[in-house]
């Protein structure tokens, strides 16, 4: 589909929320590790953006070593900034690619595979719950949406 980047991220915000955090997913699905990067990236760059740019600023006024000025840190100022933006880009492209991800339709393998898993949560009871999943074409998106329900069941 033809989805804005708005679009995207918002669709990589709701599959980084939707993935189940369970460990014996990794050896199954490689989407959990980027999931997790992500969640990483999102969880921890935004703070390490705002440190680097901070840092260079103090570095560059020299105030530690008693020579600092203000037009140093007001040199620096740009390239402190770039650094910056590129740090904050990061979260923003890893919720990217997460939505492009979750946009596919699943490979036919994994497709049968979601099938059956849709059929024995139904046998579970859990019909009410399964309304917005989608048999006929399924996506990541949906894959991520079954796992969350099967494991919360167990729960």
């Amino acid at each position: 589909m033809n989805l804005s980047v708005v679009e995207l991220i918002k669709l990589g915000q709701r599959y980084c929320k939707l993935w189940p955090e369970k460990a014996e997913l990794a050896r199954y699905f490689a989407d959990y590790r980027a999931v997790q990067s992500a969640r990483f990236v999102c969880r921890y760059f935004p703070a390490l953006a705002l440190f680097t740019v901070v840092m260079q600023l103090y570095f560059a006024t020299g105030f530690f070593t008693g020579t600092g000025k203000i037009n140093n840190a007001l040199n620096a100022l740009p390239q402190a900034l770039v650094y910056g933006v590129f740090l904050l880009s990061i979260p923003v492209q890893a919720l990217v690619i997460l939505g492009v991800k979750a946009d596919k339709f699943l490979p036919p393998s994994l497709a049968s595979w979601y099938r059956n898993g849709l059929e024995k949560a139904k046998e579970q009871g859990s019909v009410n719950k399964l309304t917005e999943l989608t048999v006929s074409k399924p996506k990541y998106i949906d894959l991520a949406q079954l796992l969350q329900l099967t494991f919360s069941s167990r729960n």
